[in-house]
């Protein structure tokens, strides 16, 4: 697996988006990959989250990491988090 690198873009959205680094790694390492827009590609994996997020409380978190696969690196262009209480397969 190549070295996986998150655009300033992307990091600051882990902020906004409440995405754990950790979380983007794994969804593009266990999850199969799928293309996305402008030729992009993309990944999504379900967490249990088990928390609050903008007051409001979720059993799962879904994480879907947009990338360019480079010659020698992944490339995070941004991150996107969805928040559920039923399991989203």
């Amino acid at each position: 697996m190549k070295p996986i690198r998150l655009s300033m873009h992307a990091r600051e959205q882990l902020y906004y988006r409440g995405i754990e680094e950790g979380e983007v790694f794994e969804a593009i390492i266990a999850s199969s990959w799928e293309f996305a827009k402008k030729g992009r590609l993309q990944a999504t994996k379900n967490f249990y989250f088990q928390n609050e997020w903008n007051k409001k409380y979720y059993s799962y978190k879904q994480v879907k990491p947009v990338f360019v696969e480079e010659e020698t690196e992944i490339v995070v262009i941004t991150v996107y988090a969805y928040y559920f209480n039923e399991e989203v397969k």
